[in-house]
């Protein structure tokens, strides 16, 4: 060492920046991880708290929700590209630092960030929130991950799809093999229509509204979002979809219940089962599994104008609080209760009309809950399998004779849908149930590709919807 180098003076430590956009991506990532929170429930209110500390405006927003968003929805393709990039298993790499790495490979391979920028952002966050020593390591692997655009890295990661092509599938765009394959089987047909469907899943969906009728119309929300910021909906006769980063909450009719967030798909299952033809008394509804209330509040509404009473039962109490919430100011008579659809405390042959939205795997909804994808297993199945047939024969029960009952999952897996109502009606795991299928296909005039019938299965990438299923059956005996 020479004297000019002793002489030369040491390099005052620089403290990391703290990008707030970032920062918060960063923070809503590892509530997904830690907590197995939905980062449709936990980014809004650190987007509320950002923007209420100052100097966080709708771009950094709109930052914020794409990192987090497009991190989770691509997690298996960047996970593929890291694992090549990383001498270790990626389970061997402590969580924090992998969200830095993922948010970062999203910046190279899923956004138009300048490639300098978002190697030294990441690495700025990864200094701030995981020390100097782990940030190198962000530096050395974003600069591999940086050597290939997102083509060129799925060529290396992907196998060729004639080999696997459940797997090729897989890692090009993000799902866990065996939800490919389920998803596969229930659409049928060749390579472009799964294509389509896990593309669309990709996507962000966009935010549809309810007008609830005889409390808002689809003019009224029209009028008030203005011209430009609102579009009719696409089958939906109460639906309207926003411009992409509108605020619900900023209009009126949301605020005041008379309107709200419902995608077109749930909005269709409802309207559907207030079509179905009913001959004699039709006075009595039932929501047998209502919460959170969306679907509760548009049949509330359409029982109103006919003079039909609903009663909306949910199990949980805080959802029932939900519903609850939902339903208050409806025009017409209605009752919220906690109840347990598989033990009802209703009498049977009750009701004219009932719609069981079952609880299942949510893989119709995965545009809108992206990590669901990772945390769910084929396993699950079995468990939601027994709640599903019996709140389905419970209903059958309780709904009189002619009387007709929904039975709807937002999953498009077939164990969940056509299955279920196929056992139920053959009296698998209990009596055979009296009831025939009607043809819900009439029922969502003007929606197209709605398959063979008579029961409908939704898609995202041909409907613009989420992957809802229904079934009608009208009790018979």
């Amino acid at each position: 060492m020479n004297d000019q180098q002793r002489r030369r003076p040491a390099r005052p430590h620089r403290r990391p920046k703290k990008d707030p956009v970032r920062f918060l991506a960063f923070e809503a990532l590892r509530a997904v991880d830690e907590r197995d929170a939905y980062a449709n429930l936990v980014l809004p209110p650190l987007l509320r708290k950002a923007r209420a500390a100052g100097g966080f405006d709708s771009r950094d927003a709109a930052l914020a929700t794409e990192l987090v968003y497009g991190t989770l929805r691509r997690q298996g393709t960047y996970d593929a590209v890291l694992a090549a990039c990383i001498d270790r298993p990626l389970r061997e790499v402590d969580p924090p630092v992998l969200d830095v790495l993922a948010m970062g490979a999203h910046q190279l391979l899923g956004t138009r960030i300048p490639t300098h920028a978002a190697v030294s952002a990441s690495v700025e966050l990864a200094r701030a929130v995981l020390g100097e020593g782990r940030a190198k390591f962000v530096n050395a692997v974003l600069r591999k991950v940086s050597a290939d655009d997102l083509d060129g890295w799925l060529t290396r990661v992907a196998p060729p799809y004639d080999e696997d092509p459940e797997d090729h599938l897989a890692v090009v765009h993000s799902h866990p093999r065996w939800v490919v394959s389920a998803l596969w089987d229930a659409l049928g047909g060749g390579r472009a229509g799964i294509e389509d469907l896990l593309e669309a899943d990709n996507e962000r969906p966009e935010v549809t509204l309810v007008a609830r009728p005889g409390r808002s119309t689809p003019g009224e929300l029209l009028t008030a979002l203005g011209e430009g910021n609102g579009l009719p909906g696409r089958w939906s006769p109460y639906a309207v979809r926003m411009a992409e980063g509108g605020e619900p909450g900023a209009l009126d009719a949301v605020r005041e219940g008379r309107a709200g967030v419902q995608d077109e798909g749930s909005q269709l299952v409802a309207a559907a089962l207030a079509a179905a033809p009913l001959e004699g008394r039709d006075s009595r509804w039932l929501d047998g599994c209502a919460g959170p209330g969306g679907k509760a509040a548009l049949l509330g509404a359409l029982a109103a104008e006919r003079g039909a009473a609903l009663l909306a039962a949910e199990k949980q109490p805080h959802r029932a609080r939900l519903v609850e919430r939902a339903l208050t100011g409806n025009p017409g008579p209605y009752q919220v209760i906690t109840a347990d659809g598989t033990r009802p405390p209703w009498r049977p042959g009750a009701f004219d009309r009932i719609l069981m939205d079952v609880p299942c795997s949510g893989l119709g909804a995965l545009r809108r809950r992206p990590e669901a994808r990772w945390r769910r297993r084929p396993e699950d199945l079995e468990g939601f399998a027994p709640l599903q047939r019996g709140l389905l024969r419970e209903a059958l029960a309780a709904v009189r004779p002619g009387g007709v009952v929904g039975y709807a999952t937002c999953s498009p897996h077939l164990a969940e849908t056509r299955v279920v109502v196929e056992d139920v009606l053959k009296g698998r795991g209990g009596s055979p149930v009296r009831a025939e299928w009607i043809d819900a296909r009439p029922l969502m005039p003007g929606v197209p590709a709605l398959g063979d019938g008579p029961d409908v299965q939704l898609w995202p990438h041909l409907h613009g919807t989420d992957a809802m299923y229904l079934a009608l059956l009208r009790r018979t005996g």
